[in-house]
């Protein structure tokens, strides 16, 4: 291995496991040595693939001293436990979404990586797309006037296939709902253009998949900054839809479909009305990506780890999102009755 690269280690072999493998092999100070999972097979198969190791587990893997960070893409419920694991041998640490299940546990991943040394990152690629950070910079500036409404729209499709399929997925324990797993990264990207936000009434039911958590969540918010909003998110709107995230103010409004702006409007004027680039979606298939933004991220992430770069996205952000979507949960099975 060449001098100075970090070197990764990778946890899972599922469809998310692939992206971070693809996206190291296109950063130049990082490498891929190996990949560990709870069927031989599937490590194996996936080692031969890229040319790595294939431990025999994950405790293997984090014995290994040339391991230096882990990018963790095991089924949700197991992400606290596994980066705990990796920050108490000192490895650093990608952890993809939902970070975990409620605030208190994300609190105690911060910690940790606190207590360690150790640079945590939660996996939230959009935050780098070019347009999102256009209307990041908007708002800063104030350029849409008093924020009014923030509004983010979720109506995707998954197959009764896709969770019949699987051991795990639609499970309490290991999974999570439309919001938690699939609308985490809507409720990120809305938390970090709109800034912070608590759910005023929510409702969360489970209306077509034979599934422990819920398939519709409707929340609605209200902003630190004064706007009002709403969340909708599900899985069972045939044939699924483009996520859609629209903040209105005083003096202009802007529409995001996926990650690009649909329409912007500044001072009365119209900057943006339509896009003719195609917009890569998940809404029915949650392969449907490439792997640019997770170049951005891991690359953002090894730029901390070596040169002490600001790291873009924190256990804190991770920690944001999880602790409003906890709330709605919560209303919901409290006072939303």
């Amino acid at each position: 291995m060449a001098e100075g690269r970090l070197r990764f280690g990778l946890l899972g072999c599922g469809m998310i496991a692939r992206f971070h493998a693809d996206a190291l092999l296109r950063i130049e100070n990082a490498v891929l040595v190996g990949v560990a999972d709870v069927s031989a097979s599937f490590a194996a198969d996936f080692a031969d693939k890229y040319g790595i190791v294939a431990y025999a587990d994950y405790e293997a893997m984090l014995a290994d001293p040339n391991i230096d960070a882990v990018c963790i893409c095991t089924p949700s419920g197991l992400h606290k436990e596994n980066a705990l694991q990796a920050l108490h041998a000192g490895k650093h640490v990608v952890l993809e979404k939902p970070m975990a299940f409620t605030a208190a546990e994300a609190a105690e991943l911060e910690k940790a990586a606190e207590e360690s040394g150790c640079v945590l990152t939660v996996v939230s690629q959009l935050r780098f797309s070019k347009d999102i950070c256009w209307v990041k910079a908007l708002m800063e500036e104030n350029a849409f006037g008093t924020p009014v409404l923030c509004d983010l729209y979720m109506k995707y499709w998954r197959d009764p296939a896709y969770y019949a399929g699987s051991t795990w997925k639609g499970t309490r324990r290991f999974d999570g709902g439309a919001l938690m797993n699939q609308g985490i990264h809507g409720v990120d990207i809305l938390l970090y253009l709109a800034g912070n936000a608590k759910a005023l009434y929510a409702k969360n039911r489970t209306h077509f998949h034979n599934i422990e958590v819920e398939d519709v969540s409707v929340a609605m918010l209200e902003f630190e900054n004064g706007a009002t909003g709403v969340i909708e998110a599900s899985t069972c709107a045939n044939p699924g839809f483009e996520r859609r995230l629209e903040i209105i103010g005083t003096e202009g409004s802007v529409i995001l479909v996926e990650n690009r702006i649909e329409k912007l409007i500044l001072g009365g004027e119209t900057v943006i009305s339509g896009s003719s680039e195609p917009i890569p979606c998940t809404a029915s298939d949650p392969a449907a990506m490439g792997c640019e933004l997770h170049v951005m991220q891991l690359q953002n992430f090894v730029s901390a780890v070596q040169n002490g770069s600001r790291l873009a996205v924190t256990a804190a952000d991770g920690r944001r999102a999880v602790a409003l979507i906890e709330e709605i949960y919560n209303f919901s099975e409290n006072k939303g009755r």
